[in-house]
């Protein structure tokens, strides 16, 4: 089972600015753009940082307010302290968080839990920038037809993991939902069946409706011939 890559589904199309950038462009790159961040490259035109929304509005959020709640003091030096910087260079995250193209989009979603962040900077072989991706961005695989999942799970799932007739096994997909009916050779396929059709691109949830031939939970193991 080959889920996509982030290639598949990540923003090629990259609005980026560099480590010069004053406050003002970057404002009006995310606004123009409508984006939530952007790739800062260095003088190599490698990716030194990542400045996002959040980046810019610690100027706002540090201003004197003297009816606000106070920060804690480790957070207020530490974060007021980027709240006055003027380019990308001194107020962008770095570095930054990134994946490499090939990687799959589970091994995304989990970067960005891991991290706790909104975008991953998506690299080349060489380590350039290739493009970004977000958590809409993942959410793609659930616009995937229902055709298109059940020709998956029956190439895929019936046909070449289990090795079963697909003949003998019925899928139907409605809205991402699987039900699998019919009959496999084992009992032990069944749910191998669920699991890996829960994990085909775009499904939902899985249930079965299988029955089986062979219950091979409780095939007596074979005798030694010592034992005869």
């Amino acid at each position: 089972m080959v889920h996509r890559a982030v290639r598949a589904v990540m923003t090629a199309d990259v609005a980026t600015v560099t480590v010069d950038t004053p406050f003002t462009q970057l404002v009006s790159t995310l606004a123009r753009r409508g984006v939530s961040a952007l790739p800062v490259l260095d003088a190599d035109g490698r990716v030194a940082g990542v400045v996002s929304e959040v980046d810019l509005l610690r100027k706002e959020e540090y201003q004197d307010d003297p009816s606000a709640r106070r920060l804690p003091r480790w957070r207020y030096r530490e974060r007021r302290a980027r709240a006055a910087g003027l380019t990308a260079r001194e107020l962008m995250t770095s570095p930054p968080v990134t994946i490499g193209q090939d990687a799959s989009i589970v091994e995304a979603a989990r970067e960005l839990d891991r991290h706790h962040v909104r975008h991953l900077v998506v690299t080349d072989a060489d380590g350039r920038l290739a493009g970004i991706v977000t958590p809409r961005d993942l959410l793609k695989v659930y616009l995937r037809s229902d055709d298109e999942i059940r020709d998956e799970i029956v190439r895929d799932v019936i046909s070449h993991y289990l090795g079963t007739d697909p003949g003998r096994v019925k899928v139907t997909v409605a809205d991402g939902a699987v039900t699998m009916s019919g009959e496999v050779e084992h009992k032990s396929m069944v749910g191998l069946a669920v699991k890996m059709a829960r994990a085909v691109d775009g499904v939902i949830d899985v249930a079965a409706q299988l029955a089986y031939a062979i219950d091979d939970d409780h095939i007596p193991p074979a005798l030694d011939a010592t034992d005869y």
